[in-house]
């Protein structure tokens, strides 16, 4: 009996594709200076929260839903008198996906996520932040086909950020263009 451990489409992508491809275009010395994705960082505000305690506990539970993996609750850091938040308020839910969740994620968004927005002509380039970390934000977490739609009693979005190796934006928008997402300029370019 063997043991055969799987492992995701997008992560031998990465390893046969990607990484050939980075140092190539980077003419790196080693392919262990080729960024890879660290981390995705999926984080969703819950408006309302302050005054319906279940909207935390219907966000963590879509989260885990879409991620498969436990998402915990967020609480506010400080008193804000006009919001009427007092610190420790629980007021969102996040997930932080890392190895075989990660890339499973990321190929789910990709190849299935991103196609059902409505009107998608791509996601933009131009939300790097410097540092190789690229952050981007769904409008509808009905996108993913986890979520049923009959039980959503609200629509609301998240901000799904990208945590690289690389140094520079560049690297990281190539990285993540090879990896297969769907950036705007991207189609342009190949035309």
């Amino acid at each position: 009996m063997s043991t055969k451990t799987y492992i995701p489409r997008l992560a031998t992508k990465y390893k046969n594709e990607v990484v050939p491809a980075l140092v190539k275009k980077f003419s790196y010395k080693s392919v262990m200076q080729a960024p890879k994705l660290e981390k995705i960082c999926i984080n969703r505000g819950v408006n309302g929260a302050v005054t319906d305690k279940k909207l935390v506990d219907v966000a963590v539970e879509e989260l885990t839903t879409i991620t498969g993996q436990k998402a915990v609750v967020t609480n506010s850091k400080k008193d804000i008198s006009n919001f009427k938040l007092r610190k420790s308020m629980p007021i969102g839910a996040r997930v932080t996906l890392r190895g075989e969740k990660m890339y499973e994620f990321l190929d789910r968004l990709i190849a299935v996520a991103l196609p059902r927005v409505r009107d998608f002509k791509g996601i933009n380039e131009k939300s790097f932040d410097g540092r190789g970390n690229y952050t981007m934000g769904v409008t509808e977490q009905i996108i993913f086909p986890e979520i049923d739609i009959d039980k959503v009693n609200k629509i609301t979005g998240m901000d799904i950020t990208f945590v690289t190796t690389a140094a520079t934006d560049a690297e990281a928008y190539e990285l993540l263009k090879e990896l297969g997402m769907p950036f705007k300029n991207a189609k342009k370019s190949a035309e």
